[in-house]
């Protein structure tokens, strides 16, 4: 079993994520694109492509987000349940419409605004507050978000909020479940070397991502430091989630 390491005096690269090496952090993105449209980067690892649910609020000044990631494996200690809502706070638009695209643990958003009807005569409203610009933006590289203590997930309702869980098993094995968002299923790689489990991950940039992000780290070490083929170990890549069942040595 291992225990997450800091990767640099500074910290872990990505206080959300301890094995995320390279690319934009965070465990949430947002951006202004063209035509003034809102993106909305949301991880949610585990979560099947059909399994969120986006709607507007009556309000239509924010979108509601509920989610559910089913315990792929027995070892998962639960299944996780997602909740959250991102949306506007200025008081002259409103969302007219959103497009959503769940893959591989990221939801992917796009919120369109139109000018509230009750304020589309009001010519001093808009002097007074000039071009409207969404609220929401953020840096994926802004150095607070590398550090010395990683976050929890902040949209987890039910079930594990970090990224990374092992358990030994009564045979003697070992599992490990390792959250990789925005990963396909192809694109994890597994190496036991001097009895270290590595796992790496490729997650390529997706409609308004701001970059690729690269995963890698080793999540187990054997009892002795023999290298074994990856084979051995029984893995399960699914829905930017990797889960490992390691035997014993």
């Amino acid at each position: 079993m291992v225990v997450p390491v800091l990767t640099s005096d500074d910290g872990f690269y990505a206080i959300n994520n301890q094995f995320l090496a390279d690319g934009p952090k965070g465990f949430t993105e947002f951006k202004m694109v063209e035509n003034e449209e809102m993106f909305i980067r949301i991880d949610l690892p585990g979560v099947p492509d059909d399994g969120v649910r986006v709607t507007i609020d009556p309000t239509r000044k924010t979108v509601s987000i509920s989610a559910k990631a089913p315990k792929e494996h027995k070892h998962d200690s639960s299944p996780r349940i997602y909740l959250t809502a991102t949306g506007l706070v200025c008081k002259c638009c409103s969302i007219s419409n959103f497009t959503s695209h769940m893959c591989d643990g990221v939801l992917r958003l796009l919120l369109f605004k139109r000018q509230s009807t009750s304020n589309r005569s009001s010519s001093i409203y808009l002097r007074s507050y000039g071009p409207h610009k969404f609220p929401h933006a953020s840096d994926p590289f802004d150095p607070t978000l590398t550090g010395r203590v990683l976050k929890p997930h902040p949209c987890v309702l039910q079930g594990s909020e970090m990224a990374y869980e092992s358990k030994k098993l009564q045979n003697g094995s070992l599992y490990v479940r390792v959250d990789m968002p925005g990963v396909p299923k192809d694109r994890f790689t597994i190496s036991v070397t001097n009895g270290r489990v590595m796992v790496t991950g490729e997650a390529p940039a997706v409609s308004h991502d701001s970059g690729g992000r690269f995963y890698s780290g080793d999540v187990a070490m054997l009892d002795t430091l023999i290298s074994i083929p990856s084979r051995r170990i029984k893995t399960i890549a699914k829905n930017g989630v990797i889960r490992l069942i390691i035997p014993p040595v």
